[in-house]
């Protein structure tokens, strides 16, 4: 991350999941990077995207070791409850949607609130957030998958209200909406084939284009070649 100051801090929420891990370990290896931490339900400190208590205890627990240049969410589930997506109209259920927006939006949301303060003031920051291709209303060309669209697209609103906020006070911050492609992890294995990415070059690919990312004011969707996704 030449982008960021030397000995820079950075901090990966979601660090267990396959993507996330794979960016933890790619920082733990960055010799510009000072301090690299994973955080996750079964992390010590920990948190549950489903308890917000859990998510202000584990900010509160890591201000000691900020302030952080490189806030990477990596949490997220396209499965819930053991349900996959919806292809049907006739297939949604309150229930389920309902857990989709909590796990995939309410909570990023909450992690916004409790740890954008304790992104470095003053400097370049960057705080990304995986989220999906199918989360553009635009780009819904397909259908189906509802309860993660809407989700998705939730996620997304909340990302860019997010950075109008954050720019007031930190010019200099990049807020990004991450499409990371198709994956080998849990969340994707019975969706894809085996021509999908490693983990690893995913990771590489991400760091690549946040590096590159200019603070603008507003949040940028962008996939894993650089390229814009319309929201």
């Amino acid at each position: 991350m030449q982008s960021l100051p030397q000995g820079y801090r950075a901090l990966v929420i979601g660090a267990s999941g396959a993507i996330g891990s794979a960016l933890l370990q790619q920082l733990q290896h960055d010799p510009r990077c000072a301090l690299a931490l994973g955080v996750s339900r079964q992390s010590s400190p920990g948190l549950d995207l489903l308890n917000e208590e859990s998510i202000a205890a584990c900010a509160q627990a890591l201000m000691a070791q900020g302030p952080f240049h490189l806030v990477l969410d990596a949490t997220g589930a396209l499965t819930v409850n053991g349900r996959g997506p919806e292809k049907r109209l006739d297939a949604l259920d309150a229930a389920h949607l309902l857990a989709a927006l909590q796990l995939n939006a309410v909570g990023p949301g909450l992690l916004l609130k409790h740890f954008v303060p304790l992104l470095a003031p003053g400097q370049r920051v960057i705080w990304g957030k995986l989220s999906a291709r199918v989360g553009s209303i635009e780009d819904n060309r397909k259908g189906g998958w509802y309860g993660y669209r809407a989700a998705k697209a939730a996620l997304n609103m909340l990302l860019q209200t997010a950075a109008i906020e954050v720019a007031r006070r930190r010019p200099q911050a990049v807020v990004a909406a991450l499409q990371p492609g198709t994956v080998q992890s849990a969340l994707s294995q019975p969706f894809v084939g085996g021509d999908a990415m490693r983990p690893e070059e995913a990771a590489q690919r991400l760091l690549t284009v946040l590096d590159a990312l200019q603070p603008t004011g507003r949040a940028l969707f962008v996939d894993h070649q650089g390229q814009s996704i319309p929201w």
